[in-house]
């Protein structure tokens, strides 16, 4: 099994005349990359929270909100009438002293001074914060139940791009024994026109094996499918620390493409090239999902 870095998660509920809502959405990143942005009510809460998401997401780029919604009619924030009146008579002051009119939306411009609306403490009563923490357990749920989901695709997706590298690789072994007797033919007919005297065979017999030996793919061929064994176990290994498959796999996908690289510069022949190519597109693909691996 493995998970994807992609997710969503988003839970509501009522508390104390307000609508809790926590909302987290996650995208791929090389480590956790975490912003949060929380209601002033519970803004003392705010380390506590970026805690626990650490502990539960390991990696990602990760973005938290965590807001409230009055349901009462109820009005937490008020004008500071003094301030205000002391605004207005630094304004009139202003004005006689450069003799300029005020603007005709002194009012407007009152509004936009620093404190003039005011806030009451929000203090956090003891029942109230076990609840919310509880909206934020259920948004992080539903964030790694919507990271399983994509994981699932993901895990479908690599072993659909694995069973078409193992195709491809089963494909090259017919080229790969005429490729020989067609470089031995080649290489007889060149010699044959200089003459059947102007050349040791014994010797040509050592030089073609040594060219052929320089060409066998047999090895390539056996770790390239020792490694599409090995990425699938790592996906399937219920051992493997969580959040360390990614990279992991990764890795994987760097060693299957250097021996497709080498089954490439040594495949001298259309048809294996044109597998080769092949491999290598199914490779390309997997790279770019492995980005999005936990």
């Amino acid at each position: 099994m493995i998970l994807s870095m992609t997710g969503y998660g988003k839970f509501q509920a009522e508390i104390n005349g307000k609508k809790v809502t926590a909302e987290i959405r996650s995208l791929n990143s090389k480590q956790l990359d975490l912003s949060t942005r929380v209601s002033p009510y519970y803004k003392e809460k705010d380390n506590e929270i970026r805690n626990e998401i650490l502990r539960r997401l390991e990696r990602g780029k990760v973005d938290f909100a965590l807001y409230t919604e009055s349901l009462g009619e109820q009005n937490n924030s008020h004008l500071n009438i003094p301030l205000m009146q002391a605004y207005y008579k630094e304004f009139m002051q202003a004005s006689a002293s450069l003799q300029l009119p005020l603007d005709e939306n002194i009012w407007s411009l009152l509004m936009r001074m620093p404190n003039v609306m005011q806030g009451d403490s929000f203090d956090l009563p003891e029942d109230e914060w076990p609840q919310v923490q509880e909206v934020i357990a259920m948004a992080i749920d539903q964030l790694i139940s919507f990271r399983t989901q994509e994981g699932n695709m993901l895990y479908q997706f690599f072993n659909e791009r694995i069973d078409q590298i193992e195709n491809l690789l089963a494909q090259v072994e017919p080229y790969e024994n005429e490729r020989v007797e067609k470089i031995k033919q080649r290489l007889l007919d060149a010699l044959e026109k200089l003459g059947p005297d102007n050349y040791d065979k014994n010797r040509f017999e050592q030089e073609l094996i040594y060219y052929l030996e320089k060409l066998d793919i047999t090895e390539e061929k056996t770790r390239l499918s020792n490694h599409c064994d090995y990425f699938r176990q790592t996906m399937d290994d219920e051992q493997e620390t969580k959040g360390g498959k990614g990279k992991k796999l990764g890795f994987i996908i760097q060693e299957m493409g250097r021996e497709i690289n080498t089954l490439g510069s040594k495949s001298n022949q259309a048809e294996m090239q044109r597998i080769v190519v092949c491999m290598k597109d199914c490779l390309e693909q997997m790279k770019e999902q492995i980005l999005n691996v936990l």
